[in-house]
């Protein structure tokens, strides 16, 4: 459209000056041309400068030791071989292998769809070709540290970190043309190609007439200038600004004008679990007592089982709350408050069960202990995975008694954690003691053992109150939602039953499962293939590039997506 208003404007400078008639014409479809640039020009550059903006914010520094000494540098002065320091709270400045760990734990939601930390380690890995989730020996850059501490070699930087590599990946992507490109270039050919007919019948039907043949050709070519919309470019393009600056009130950036016509014809939205279509807040849904589950809304009269489930899981937690109520730490440990705060349990509590000891979080013993005085006793409070917990126990606390049978009732504790599990809930327990003096440090090695089963919480990374309502606007406007996440399957199939997005007959595919499906067969599958669990981000592009080979309009969103 811009080309063919360009050689409007010549034609009508011509014309104009061989007849006398000025040049108004080709200034006001210059001016429109211009005015058009302009726009465009503005508005992107808004949006460039908004993103320079988060850039700068987001860029981190790294703790580095060099020549013997500590130093503080900037990212993107690291380079490989340099030995970095991790500490809770830290971004992952580079992909790091791991020489050193103590109870480190990382946030890799951004790059794998983890809804909790990973648990690290300095251990070697024998298997070749494991997924980035499985690199349990490897901190990867953009990730947080949100528990303990470690020690590592960068091994990449830059491009060549995992972050990197999905950025090279869309850079690699080729421009498609937008629907609304596609169609005001489809109206510019068929105005190209009526130009070129009215020129020469008007030219053929005058010089038949006997005009002269120059006259009849300035005729045929004003004619046919007039046929050309001036103003639709222009109107176009601010109608474009228009829609980009209706985002910008939604808190979104768009850096091209077409990207939000084309947002706006969208057929399938690929979207990122956690964080995008879940709060990334772990939350508690059930809790297992007296043997049986009970939901958190139906915890209204507590029976003391419940009350110590609740008393441990704030007690045995390293949580810490800002003067804001804002609560820091795990989020699995910052569930547990969160659910003693709904319950109307008091922050006294802390205050009136003074930690004494304890003994912290090992990835080994997948336990956390503490010692809390409460008047002249002693509460040993434990939690950590079911079967951890159990085996230091010798006995279980139902209906306000002490029984001894652990061994029968340890059948109804695992139905009932399968129950939970099969919900896709990650699952604590909780045990505890009661002690009549403080333990000195030879006895606290041995805190672990003789303790009363109690109970257990079932937490998950639960939906947006927002989503499933978006879900639904999708589906009854055409639009297919797929989810494409880095997290387990069975997490992945209850987020995306509970939304919406998984129905009957719809199949969920792993990310191993997804390597092994060639290009052609997964063109025939997409269309069936609604969850994506446990996937690299490489995946992401395949799985795109099907779609667009149905001729769908594809949107991706997450974290890290274009």
């Amino acid at each position: 459209m811009i080309i063919i208003l360009i050689i409007a404007a010549i034609v009508s400078a011509i014309i104009g000056i061989k007849e006398g008639e000025g040049i108004t014409d080709t200034i006001i479809i210059m001016i429109v041309v211009v005015i058009n640039a302009i726009i465009g020009v503005v508005q992107e550059n808004k949006a460039e400068k908004s993103l320079e903006a988060l850039k700068k914010m987001s860029s981190h520094v790294a703790k580095v030791i060099r020549n013997k000494n500590l130093v503080v540098l900037p990212s993107k002065d690291l380079v490989p071989g340099d030995i970095v320091i991790l500490e809770a709270g830290d971004y992952v400045p580079a992909d790091l292998r791991l020489i050193e760990s103590v109870n480190l734990k990382v946030q890799e939601s951004a790059l794998t769809g983890e809804s909790v930390p990973v648990e690290k380690n300095s251990n070697v890995i024998e298997k070749e070709d494991i997924g980035i989730g499985d690199r349990e020996n490897m901190v990867f850059s953009s990730s947080l540290v949100t528990y303990g501490r470690g020690k590592g070699i960068v091994t990449d930087i830059g491009m060549n970190t995992e972050v990197g590599k999905i950025a090279g990946m869309i850079n690699e992507t080729e421009d498609n043309v937008t629907p609304l490109q596609q169609k005001l270039n489809n109206l510019g050919k068929v105005l190209g190609i009526a130009v070129i007919v009215i020129c020469i019948v008007i030219f053929i039907v005058g010089s038949l007439y006997g005009k002269e043949p120059i006259h009849m050709f300035m005729t045929a070519v004003s004619l046919a200038v007039a046929a050309i919309p001036e103003g639709l470019a222009a109107i176009s393009t601010i109608v474009l600004a228009i829609g980009v600056q209706r985002m910008v009130k939604k808190n979104a950036i768009v850096k091209k004008l077409p990207s939000v016509e084309t947002l706006g014809s969208a057929s399938v939205i690929c979207s990122d679990k956690t964080g995008t279509l879940t709060q990334n807040r772990m939350t508690v849904k059930n809790v297992f007592v007296n043997g049986r589950i009970y939901k958190v809304d139906e915890l209204q009269n507590l029976d003391d089982e419940t009350d110590i489930v609740i008393k441990a899981g704030m007690l045995c937690n390293d949580t810490k709350e800002s003067e804001d109520g804002t609560l820091t730490g795990d989020p699995t440990e910052t569930a547990l408050v969160d659910l003693a705060y709904s319950l109307k349990f008091s922050k006294t509590i802390y205050d009136e069960n003074k930690r004494v000891a304890e003994i912290p979080f090992d990835s080994d013993r997948k336990l956390m202990t503490t010692v809390n005085k409460f008047g002249d006793k002693y509460f040993v409070y434990t939690k950590g995975g079911m079967d951890e917990v159990l085996n230091v126990c010798i006995n279980y606390r139902k209906s306000n008694e002490i029984k001894e049978d652990l061994k029968e009732y340890r059948k109804v504790i695992e139905e009932n954690n399968v129950v939970m599990a099969e919900q896709a809930l990650r699952v604590l327990a909780f045990a505890y003691k009661v002690l009549d003096n403080k333990p000195s440090e030879s006895e606290i090695e041995n805190l672990e053992s003789g303790l009363t089963f109690v109970g257990m919480c079932g937490m998950i990374d639960p939906p947006r109150p927002e989503a499933k309502l978006a879900v639904e606007k999708c589906i009854s406007a055409g639009i297919k939602p797929v989810m494409i996440t880095g997290d387990h399957k069975i997490t992945a199939s209850a987020i995306a039953k509970e939304l919406g997005i998984l129905r009957e007959k719809d199949e969920v595919v792993t990310g191993t499962e997804l390597s092994e499906i060639s290009d052609e067969e997964l063109i025939k599958r997409v269309k069936n293939i609604s969850v994506y669990a446990r996937v690299s981000p490489e995946h992401k592009v395949r799985i795109v590039k099907a779609w667009q080979a149905n001729g769908e309009i594809v949107a991706m969103t997450g974290d890290r997506s274009k």
